[in-house]
Formats: structure tokens, sequence, C-alpha cells
């Protein structure tokens, strides 16, 4: 069966910039960035981070029932939001309304997600450690697990397809739409909501990154501390929301009318087999995943104009993600822009491909391209054009996004412009 092309016909994103696809875009074209003193802690003194990307200003009660809001982790709830604004891009909502049994096992949910409900889990153990087993919730599992974005989406929409959670560390929300992308292209689905979702800014996981000196400890001006591929930077920046695309079948898509914004070209992914948390220096797993991507995609490396970098602000993957860059690309590494729009909202784990699919989209569609803010002391090591500082206005047809992940995870996505 020849493979089917697959187009995206809605995108929906909640970042700490902004509660819906549209600020936050407006807001990352601008420059303006999401980072800020940690909210919902109650005391900062031993914390050597005390600042994050949050979502500020988020009721889940605006897009879900008060009694399922309450039984939903945060990572739930982001979810639920992005892909409500996806769906009603693309106009499915009334579309599914009339489908039969059968066209509802075409459509089918992938979101991602690196950790989960670890706030619900924090949560819990606090309540087991004060006042016994008894006062542990019966809903603990069912919120806490990290499948439960998918099947609550898939519930509210009625996707019947395949329906399960990717988890790769930062490279699951693109795990999670290179799964989609091979159920429509194979013939398996003719409809996909895919993404990722994350909320993991809880005192645990600040800990613990913390500890393994993993983020920025620039506690004095939090708003200038993510800085992908400055010489001063000192680590990430963690963040949380969640970014839903929907793929869709290039027929099924004309054949309901649908507006196109983009489509998926290929994918690639592979494996460092190096370090449990640091990249291989010579950037052997990211120069696989990108050739893959390319490959997978039937291009030429010349026709690639733009990459939304992993870019997480970290000394080794900046410098490595470069050197993989260069390797990949040769001489037109050069003529590449390349932005990381973690410089503004921070690094989402599970969540960060999905958003940077979205972001990466967007950029073709409109003809502009995200800046890398704070970007003001180039490392030398990072000699690439970052779109440092401002955005870029310029059409570009094809781009990569890259997701790396802890355990050597990598994944490229080839996405291309429609106009």
């Amino acid at each position: 069966m020849a493979a089917r092309a697959v187009v995206v016909t809605g995108m929906g994103m909640v970042t700490a910039v902004g509660l819906d696809r549209d600020s936050s875009w407006e807001a990352m074209v601008a420059g303006r960035g999401g980072v800020a003193p940690l909210q919902g802690f109650a005391d900062l003194t031993d914390y050597k981070t005390n600042f994050a990307a949050q979502v500020k200003g988020f009721d889940p009660e605006t897009i879900m029932d008060p009694k399922d809001a309450r039984k939903a982790d945060r990572f739930v709830h982001l979810a639920m939001a992005a892909a409500v604004q996806a769906v009603e891009q693309a106009g499915l909502a009334e579309a599914s309304a009339s489908w039969s049994i059968a066209d509802s096992f075409r459509a089918g949910v992938i979101i991602g997600s690196g950790i989960g409900g670890m706030g619900t889990f924090e949560e819990q153990h606090s309540k087991l450690v004060a006042r016994g087993p008894r006062a542990v919730s019966p809903l603990f599992i069912p919120m806490m697990i990290s499948d439960m974005a998918a099947g609550l989406v898939s519930i509210r929409f009625g996707f019947r397809g395949a329906n399960y959670c990717t988890v790769s560390a930062c490279a699951s929300g693109g795990h999670a739409i290179g799964a989609a992308f091979d159920q429509i292209r194979l013939g398996k689905a003719d409809i996909m909501i895919c993404g990722g979702s994350e909320a993991a800014v809880c005192p645990m996981s600040i800990s613990g990154f913390a500890n393994m000196k993993a983020l920025s400890s620039r506690n004095d001006e939090p708003h200038r501390a993510s800085r992908p591929f400055d010489r001063d930077r000192d680590g990430f920046v963690l963040g949380e929301g969640a970014g839903i695309l929907i793929l869709e079948s290039e027929e099924h898509a004309l054949a309901r009318g649908a507006k196109i914004y983009g489509e998926v070209c290929g994918y690639g992914m592979t494996a460092d087999a190096y370090h449990m948390t640091q990249p291989d220096n010579e950037g052997t797993g990211a120069i696989g995943s990108m050739t893959q991507a390319i490959q997978d995609a039937g291009l030429r490396l010349e026709q690639i104009g733009y990459i939304n970098a992993h870019g997480t602000s970290t000394h080794f993957n900046d410098m490595v993600e470069t050197r993989a860059i260069k390797s990949v690309f040769g001489d037109h590494a050069k003529k590449l822009k390349i932005s990381s729009t973690k410089s503004m909202i921070g690094h989402l784990l599970g969540a960060a491909g999905g958003v940077e699919a979205v972001v990466t989209i967007l950029a073709m569609h409109e003809g502009i391209l995200p800046p890398t803010v704070n970007l003001e002391n180039p490392d030398p090591e990072c000699d690439l054009d970052y779109c440092a500082l401002t955005a870029v206005k310029q059409d570009v047809e094809f781009a990569l996004s890259n997701s790396f992940g802890f355990g050597g995870h990598n994944l490229t996505l080839c996405l291309g412009a429609r106009r």
C-alpha cells in the first residue's frame, strides 16, 4: 500500500506565555518570556533554583466539567485544553458527531508525557506519610498514570482508534507525533490527535533536577536564565504546558473541506547508547535522527531552511546539537535558521516536542521564525544562526524539530509548509 500524505489541520498550545495557541505564538514571535519566580511553593528557602516557566491563570473548569477536572491531574488538564483548541480549529467537533462506529475506529489519540501526574504522586505520598494508607485517594492511580491524557481526550471526542502514551523523557511528545504519523501514512487511521503534555513543576522535580545540576540557578534574574547557545548558560529552566496537533490524511482532509496548515513529511528516531543523561560528545544519535528524518521525507539537505532546536540551555546539549547540525548539513549549516523557543517557555520535558512541532508549523505557515532570546554572548562552539534576540521574517518550505531525552532518546520531525 502506498504511503499517504499526512497533513496538519488543527493545533493547540498552552504555555507559560499564553493559555491558547494564538496568544502563545504572538508572545514567542515578540520574544516575551514566561519564566518567573515559583508559584504554589510553601517555602523556597532551601531550593537551589526558585523559578520556572509555569502556566499562569489557567482554570481547568473552563474546558472540563468541574467534577471531571477534580479527578484529573494538571498534565491532563493542560492536554485537554490544547486538544480542545486543536479539534475546534480542525472543525472536528461537529464532524465527529455524525461518525459511525467504523469511522470512530479510524481516529486515534497518542499523547506523550515524560512524567505524567507527578504532582498527584507527590500530594498522595504526603498523605500516606502523614495519615497512613487509608488517606490515599482511590483515584490516585488513574490520576497519576501517564496514559490518562490520551485516554480522557479519546473519551471526550469519541476517538476509538489507537490510544496510548509515549514515554521517552524529553522526546515523548515528538515520539507521539511520529507514531501518529505512521498510523495515518500506513493506512491504519484517517485522523489522529497527538502531541505532548507535562505539569511537573513541583518540589520533588525542582529538587531532583537542581541537585543533579541540570537547572539554571540564576535566581536574581530568572527572566534571563534560559539562554540556549549563550556562553553564560548554566542549565535549563523547567516549564509546563501542552502542544497538540490534529494529523489527517490529505485525502480525508480535502474530502471534508478542512483547512491545511502544514504537513508531516517524515521523522527519525535513534538512541545515543552512550550515557544516562549526557549526550554523546560527537552527537552521533542526533546526527542519526536528523539524517533519518530527511531521508524519510525524501528531501535533499539544502531543502531544509529552519530547525527548531532542542536547545535546552545546558552546556552539553547546545554544544553537541550544534556539532550534529554541522555534521549533517556541512556547508548548508551556515545557511540554516535555527532557534530555541525554550528560551521563552522553558523546557517542557515530555510536552516539548508537541509544543515545538506546533511552533514549527506556525513558523512556516506565517513566514516568521521565532527568536532565541537571551542569546547575548554567543558560545564560540555554538556558531550558527540561532535567530538571536528577534524573530526573522522568512519563508521556509521544510523544517526540522529536534527532541532529545535522558536515556539517549532522539527524535527529529521533518515538517513542511502549507500556505
